[in-house]
């Protein structure tokens, strides 16, 4: 395939940034996304052009950190994938691709299509954990029965990679899905109800000073999320929150 690639160009996050136009040839429908993106900076450092940046890890759907808006979607025109899972067989041979950034106020520009999304750590680090006994006599987490339902869903919500393809979709640019399903994967389970209080107030609390906006329950973010978190957790995080604060 021969393509056109309209990419987001930043050199740094105080620099002002533009689309550039590339072309590029021999495209492999079975390549990758990012294969395709490697190939194209390949081309660009012969000629002595600086690569595109942008962000990769593992490369198996695992990581996130692979967040690219094209064609105006999240991880692109596929549906339970990140960038690194989108081949190049969902384009046609002419086309012309826009590849930008995740755009949010809270996910600011570091350089080309790499993004700052530290706030989705700092939300983690205010409530995103349990209380572990390591004093030698800890208790197997398997010799707890937890209803398979509840397990079912703590799980399914526990499948979150932090992409934050939710954040880049939302018209708000709201968190509530990710935060709500850190929030879910403690509330379901036993182990999560010790710091069960602490950690929905602390965890929205922390949203809310990150500056991400409000959910209007638009179901956007449940749509374009990768790994197909459910609005239910949203649900469940007020509900967790309302009673946490009757506690207080």
């Amino acid at each position: 395939m021969q393509l056109t690639l309209k990419i987001w160009r930043q050199e740094n996050a105080d620099s002002k940034g533009k689309i550039v136009s590339y072309e590029i040839s021999d495209v492999s429908p079975d390549m990758s996304f990012l294969e395709m993106m490697d190939v194209l900076n390949e081309e660009l450092m012969i000629k002595g052009i600086d690569p595109v940046a942008f962000d990769h890890d593992c490369r198996e759907g695992i990581c996130g950190s692979c967040s690219m808006f094209i064609n105006g979607e999240a991880h692109g025109p596929d549906r339970y994938v990140t960038t690194c899972q989108l081949h190049m067989r969902k384009f046609k041979d002419g086309d012309t691709i826009y590849v930008e950034p995740f755009r949010a106020k809270t996910f600011p520009v570091i350089k080309d299509l790499v993004v700052d999304r530290t706030a989705f750590d700092r939300i983690q680090h205010a409530g995103g954990f349990i209380s572990v006994n390591t004093s030698g006599n800890t208790q197997d987490a398997n010799s707890i029965p937890i209803e398979k339902a509840n397990a079912d869903k703590a799980f399914d919500a526990a499948t979150c990679i932090g992409c934050g393809a939710c954040v880049a979709t939302c018209k708000n640019s709201s968190a509530m899905l990710f935060v709500s399903a850190k929030v879910s994967q403690f509330a379901l389970l036993p182990q999560g109800e010790v710091e069960a209080t602490d950690r929905v107030i602390n965890m929205v609390k922390q949203m809310d000073e990150e500056g991400f906006g409000n959910c209007t329950n638009t179901g956007a973010c449940q749509v374009e999320c990768p790994k197909g978190i459910s609005l239910d957790n949203i649900a469940r995080m007020n509900r967790e929150l309302v009673k946490a604060q009757f506690k207080k």
